[in-house]
């Protein structure tokens, strides 16, 4: 059985390190928007003890820079692309994804519906994924946050709205303090936390959610070894990916690939069926009618 290894979105660029990207089963961008967008002020790091804050702010290009001049040069590397799409509107996501339905070298599209670092959409992650359903085909992975106080109930209904997949988790908002001041460490104050702190309740929205959809999970959230991706899937995850581990040890997907490749631990794994519906292997979805 091979798991599906993917990287989380915005912990690697696949044109600076093409070699760790081509490691990967599929490989997730950061998220786009309508507009180019310079991001939230520095500093935009921090480190925690057990894991690291980001303020990025959904740093991008816009979606026309991305598809004239990213897009192309990531699909020479010959990997299955995940585009993620961000906004703050219904509208921003269903012209992003607009656009994207007619890239032949785009498999996914993620919905970042839970980026803690900027401000959120009036809209319910419902209707943003409505929206998005709306106006591709594409099979549709919706990011949730952990902070919320039934994630079950979230899978729920993006699945009803049109999502196909969900992906598990984003960070969460934290925030640390400068050790001479006194003052946050981020530009912004607070921003999203992830590492190995993250893990414990990443498992637990998945095993939440597995229970409560059919559709395939990407589980994320600290992961490092083998046997943390052995333990999203026991929980219900169909494909894992990886994060604040890439900054650290960017050749973690080919250690943990062979970790698991040697593993005699799969315990509790799932059959090969649900890994298989990873990414929906039906007929794409229908546009809607409603635009």
């Amino acid at each position: 059985m091979r798991i599906p290894l993917l990287n989380a979105s915005g912990c690697l660029d696949a044109l600076t390190a093409p070699t760790v990207a081509s490691q990967l089963d599929a490989f997730v961008t950061k998220t786009v928007t309508p507009l180019p967008r310079e991001g939230n002020p520095p500093p935009r790091i921090a480190e925690s003890d057990a894991g690291m804050l980001n303020s990025i702010g959904l740093q991008n290009p816009g979606i026309d820079a991305f598809v004239h001049d990213t897009l192309p040069r990531i699909a020479e590397l010959a990997v299955p692309i995940w585009v993620s799409v961000g906004g703050f509107a219904a509208s921003d996501y269903s012209e992003v994804c607009e656009r994207l339905d007619d890239e032949p070298s785009v498999d996914v599209v993620e919905l970042n519906l839970s980026c803690p670092n900027v401000e959120e959409a009036a809209e319910s992650v419902t209707e943003l994924v409505a929206a998005a359903r709306a106006v591709t085909t594409k099979p549709l992975y919706a990011k949730l946050s952990p902070a919320t106080w039934d994630v079950a109930e979230s899978a729920r209904a993006v699945e009803a709205a049109g999502a196909d997949g969900l992906s598990l988790v984003n960070t969460i908002r934290g925030l640390t303090l400068d050790a001479g001041t006194r003052r946050p460490s981020l530009g912004r104050g607070v921003g999203g936390y992830s590492g190995p702190a993250l893990r414990p309740i990443a498992l637990a929205c998945v095993h939440a959610c597995a229970e409560a959809v059919a559709v395939p999970i990407v589980g994320m959230g600290g992961v490092t070894s083998a046997d943390h991706v052995l333990d999203l899937v026991a929980v219900g995850a169909s494909g894992v990916a990886l994060g604040t581990i890439l900054f650290s040890d960017p050749w973690a997907p080919r250690r943990i690939r062979a970790e698991l490749d040697g593993s005699t631990t799969a315990t509790g794994v799932p059959s090969e069926r649900r890994i298989h519906d990873f990414v929906p292997e039906t007929t794409p979805r229908r546009r809607s009618s409603a635009k």
